[in-house]
C-alpha cells in the first residue's frame, strides 16, 4: 500500500516541509494530500487523517504517524537500507540531539520570521533572542559540518534527517537575508539546490491561499 504523507500549505508549513523533502529526496514512494489552512474546514479535514487535529501525519495502512521528527523516525525504522540517519554512530547521535533541538527550540526566530516562501526577500530589525537563535543555529552547523560534514555539501556529508529537519530554516534565512556567515550560505546554497527543495517552492509559489499573519512585510 503507497504511504499517504497529508501536509499544509507549501507556502508557510515548516512542519510538512520536514518529512516531505526527506521523502522526496530519498525517493520514497507516497500520496501527497494538501489542506489548506485557515479555512472553515480545515480542523475538521486535518482530524480526519490525525488525532491531533495538525499537519503534517502520514498513514501507512492502518498505521497513523503524526509530527514531522516521529514520521522521520517512522520512515528511517521502514527504509533501512537508505541512510535517513548519518551510518557513523557518533554522527547519528548528535544529528538527532540537533533534530530534536530544532524540533523543541527557537521559539523566537519562528514567532517573529514565520516560514512564507512567497515572500520577496528582505531583511527584518530582529530581536535580541532571535539573534541568539541565529547564533546558535549557526554554531550548531558549523560543528556538525567540522566534525562530521567533510564527505559532503551537507550537515553530516550527505543529505540526512537532520537537513530536512532544517530545511524550513533554510528558507527563512533566505526569506529574511538573514547576515549569515560565509558557511552558512555555502550550506543554504546546497540546499535549495536541491531537486526536492526546488520541487516544494515552486509549489508554494504556485499556491492560491495567503494568510495575512504569515505574510510578514
Amino acid at each position: 500500500m503507497t504511504l499517504q504523507l497529508v501536509i499544509a500549505n507549501k507556502a508557510y508549513s515548516s512542519w510538512s516541509f520536514r518529512p516531505w523533502i526527506l521523502m522526496r529526496h530519498f525517493g520514497i514512494p507516497f500520496e501527497e494530500t494538501l489542506i489548506p489552512m485557515a479555512q472553515e474546514t480545515t480542523h475538521a479535514e486535518m482530524l480526519r487523517h490525525a488525532p491531533s487535529g495538525l499537519c503534517p501525519s502520514l498513514r501507512d495502512g492502518r498505521i497513523i504517524v503524526w509530527e514531522s521528527l516521529a514520521i522521520i523516525e517512522y520512515l528511517a525504522e521502514s527504509f533501512p537500507a537508505l541512510a535517513i540517519w548519518p551510518r557513523d554512530k557518533a554522527a547519528r547521535a548528535q544529528a538527532r540531539a540537533l533534530a530534536a533541538e530544532m524540533h523543541a527550540g527557537f521559539g523566537a526566530l519562528r514567532s517573529q520570521l514565520p516560514m512564507n516562501m512567497r515572500r520577496k526577500p528582505a531583511p527584518l530589525d530582529l530581536t535580541p533572542e532571535v539573534l541568539a537563535n541565529i547564533a546558535r543555529i549557526e554554531a550548531a552547523f558549523a560543528a556538525a559540518r567540522r566534525e562530521f560534514g567533510a564527505g559532503g555539501n551537507f550537515l553530516y556529508g550527505e543529505f540526512s534527517a537532520a537537513d530536512a529537519m532544517f530545511a524550513p530554516i533554510v528558507s527563512r534565512f533566505h526569506t529574511y537575508e538573514v547576515a549569515a556567515r560565509l558557511e552558512t550560505r555555502a550550506y543554504m546554497e546546497a540546499m535549495q539546490a536541491l531537486p526536492a527543495f526546488r520541487e516544494w517552492q515552486a509549489g508554494a509559489e504556485a499556491e492560491p491561499w495567503h494568510i495575512a499573519r504569515y505574510d510578514v512585510v
